[in-house]
């Protein structure tokens, strides 16, 4: 399926879950997705490098640092981001996509276009937040 055939393409309730036409919608989606964060990475990567080179200034230095910092939290967040797309992108091909991990049901076409490395149903997600919060309060 070329990305002509998905121009203007929503994935509907009124057609059969998880078909061709949506896992090559979500494929993409989630492709696209992957590649903004890379070219964002890169131009992070790029900034911290020419940022680098012109420090003369020891105030200068230490706001570069922190800046750094919050760059290098950013972009460990963003390789996990990418992992759990990838993760994703390999349901998509063993047909397992778009199926909650716990119950097996299908994951609500709204929650996957918010959420498309969504794993769980909405029911199932928030047991598992109860849940971690009841830990959490103890």
């Amino acid at each position: 399926m070329s990305n002509s055939d998905l121009n203007g393409y929503r994935p509907s309730s009124n057609e059969p879950f998880m078909n061709d036409r949506q896992k090559e919608y979500f494929r993409k989606k989630l492709l696209d997705w992957k590649e903004d964060i890379l070219r964002e990475s890169k131009d992070t990567l790029d900034q911290l490098a020419e940022d680098n080179n012109h420090m003369p200034d020891i105030a200068d230095r230490a706001s570069s640092e922190t800046d750094k910092a919050l760059e290098l939290r950013t972009r460990d967040r963003q390789r996990k981001l990418t992992s759990k797309i990838d993760k994703a992108l390999r349901r998509i091909d063993v047909d397992e996509y778009g199926y909650c991990e716990e119950t097996g049901d299908p994951i609500s076409l709204e929650r996957l276009e918010a959420r498309p490395i969504a794993t769980l149903s909405l029911e199932a997600q928030e047991r598992h937040e109860r849940k971690e919060k009841v830990y959490r309060d103890d």
